[in-house]
C-alpha cells in the first residue's frame, strides 16, 4: 500500500509516493477485469439456463463484491489527489510541471492532470466499442449490462453532467488564463526592470546590496505560486467530482467497466509516453 507523501521534499516524496500508486492501480485494474470476466460468465450461464427452462428471465443482478470493490478503486483516486494537495502546498510548481510524467503525458495535461470533459469522450468511446461487440449478444437476446447497454435516462443523465463539468471546467480555464497574465503586470514589470538595473550596476561598478530586491521577487513569486495552488485544488476537485458524479449515474457492473476503461488508458499512455523519452534520450546521447 502506498503512503501518503508527508510534505517534507514535496517534488521527490511525491514521485515515490506516485510510482507505489501506479503500481496499487494496475492491481486494482486486475481485480476489475476479473469481476468483469466472473460477471459476464454468470449473465451468460444464466441465460442459458432460463431458455433450458423456457423462462424469459435473462437478467442477472450485479453481484454484491462489485460495490466494495468499486468503492476501493475510488478510495485510490481519493488518496492520490489527497497527495498531491498535501504537496501542492509546498511546491504548485513542481505539481503543474510533474517529471514524473513523460513529455507525452505532460503536453496532453490541463492544469497538472487529466481534463475532467475527458472522462465524457472516454465513456462514449468505450461504449461505442462495446455495443459494437454486442450486436451478435443482442441478436441472441442476451443483454451484457456493460457500456454498451446505457438507457436513454442515463444517456439524458450523462449528457447534463457533462454540460455542468464543461462549464465549471471553463471557469477554471479562465482563472488560469487571468493568473497567468499576472506575470505581465505593473509590479512584475517594475520588479524585472530594476533588478536587471542592479545586475548592469554590479557588472559595471562590482558593487552588490541587492539583497532587498531578492526577498522582494521571492515573496512576489510566492504570491504567484500560491495562486497556482488554489487553482490546481480547484481543477483537481472538479476532476474527482466529475468521476464520482459519473460512476454514480452507472450500474455497478458499468461502473467497473468504466474504471477499467479509464486505467488501461492511464497505465497504457504513461508506458508509452516513458518509452518515448526513454528513445530519445538514447538518440539525444549518441550525438
Amino acid at each position: 500500500m502506498s503512503v501518503l507523501p508527508d510534505g517534507n521534499n514535496d517534488g521527490q516524496s511525491f514521485h515515490r509516493f506516485f510510482e507505489h500508486w501506479i503500481v496499487e492501480q494496475n492491481k486494482y485494474l486486475q481485480d476489475l477485469t476479473s469481476a468483469s470476466k466472473q460477471h459476464k460468465r454468470a449473465k451468460t450461464n444464466t441465460t442459458i439456463a432460463a431458455e433450458s427452462t423456457q423462462t424469459e428471465e435473462t437478467r442477472v443482478p450485479d453481484k454484491p463484491h462489485l460495490g466494495p470493490l468499486i468503492n476501493r478503486v475510488l478510495l485510490n483516486y481519493e488518496k492520490y489527489y489527497q497527495a498531491k494537495s498535501r504537496c501542492a502546498k509546498q511546491d504548485a510548481v513542481v505539481m503543474l510541471t510533474p517529471p514524473w510524467t513523460s513529455a507525452l503525458e505532460n503536453a496532453f495535461m490541463w492544469i497538472g492532470g487529466w481534463r475532467p470533459s475527458m472522462a465524457f469522450q472516454l465513456l462514449y468511446s468505450k461504449s461505442g466499442l462495446q455495443l459494437e461487440d454486442q450486436l451478435f449478444s443482442f441478436i441472441q437476446g442476451l443483454s451484457i449490462g456493460d457500456l454498451g447497454d446505457l438507457s436513454p435516462r442515463q444517456l439524458v443523465q450523462i449528457d447534463e453532467l457533462q454540460e455542468r463539468t464543461i462549464r465549471e471546467e471553463r471557469k477554471i480555464t479562465e482563472k488560469m488564463a487571468k493568473h497567468q497574465e499576472t506575470v505581465a503586470d505593473q509590479s512584475m514589470v517594475q520588479l524585472s526592470h530594476l533588478v536587471t538595473d542592479l545586475m548592469r550596476n554590479e557588472e559595471e561598478e562590482g558593487s552588490t546590496g541587492g539583497g532587498g530586491l531578492e526577498e522582494r521577487v521571492g515573496s512576489v513569486l510566492e504570491l504567484k505560486a500560491v495562486g497556482l495552488e488554489k487553482i490546481l485544488l480547484k481543477a483537481d476537485d472538479l476532476r474527482l467530482r466529475t468521476l464520482k458524479a459519473i460512476l454514480d449515474i452507472l450500474t455497478p457492473i458499468q461502473a467497473v467497466h468504466f474504471l477499467i476503461a479509464a486505467a488501461e488508458l492511464h497505465l497504457r499512455f504513461h508506458e508509452w509516453g516513458q518509452k518515448k523519452d526513454a528513445s530519445q534520450h538514447v538518440t539525444g546521447g549518441g550525438n
